[in-house]
């Protein structure tokens, strides 16, 4: 009956919806979203603007070798000469496949907005979102926010959004 116990608590714990504020709790919000990765069993998307945090891309790359599916829309200003930028590193991946998009641009100007996302949708259930970037600042210096939900709906909305950014981007 323990060990049952035990079970659903470590099941509850890894499942639950969860916010965390960093960069108070920036250790816990790292691990959450690195287990969410190996936990993964057949596809992660994720709309990012910044990324050069080498810890989630291993996992990303580790997952990818595992067979899950992974398909990551990147800012393109932001990392495409970016040498801290992940992009380069995951491209060359097997089940890993990038893009990149610019925002739109602005009239009359040669100025164009960003794609600043933070979005990742893994399995077509689990949304995790918020105001933090896949940067090492983002998960130990800055002031953040990054929220857990498991919300089928949620991750079915994000992925009609996804694949709407994806028609607009460009392979890397």
């Amino acid at each position: 009956m323990k060990k049952i116990l035990l079970f659903f608590t470590i099941l509850i714990s890894i499942y639950a919806d969860e916010i965390y504020f960093m960069p108070f709790e920036a250790r816990p919000a790292l691990k959450k979203m690195l287990k969410s990765i190996d936990l993964s069993k057949y596809k992660i998307d994720i709309a990012i603007y910044s990324f050069t945090n080498y810890t989630i891309a291993k996992h990303l790359k580790n997952a990818a070798r595992r067979g899950v599916k992974i398909r990551i829309i990147f800012d393109k200003e932001s990392n495409l000469n970016n040498r801290r930028s992940e992009l380069s590193y995951l491209a060359k991946y097997n089940n890993i496949k990038t893009f990149l998009i610019s925002g739109k641009p602005f009239k009359h100007k040669d100025y164009v907005g960003k794609m600043h996302m933070k979005l990742m949708i893994i399995d077509n259930k689990r949304v995790i979102f918020g105001s933090a970037n896949y940067s090492y600042s983002a998960f130990g210096k800055n002031y953040e926010v990054i929220y857990f939900k498991d919300d089928y709906g949620l991750a079915k909305k994000g992925e009609k959004f996804f694949e709407r950014m994806l028609s607009k981007a460009e392979e890397y």
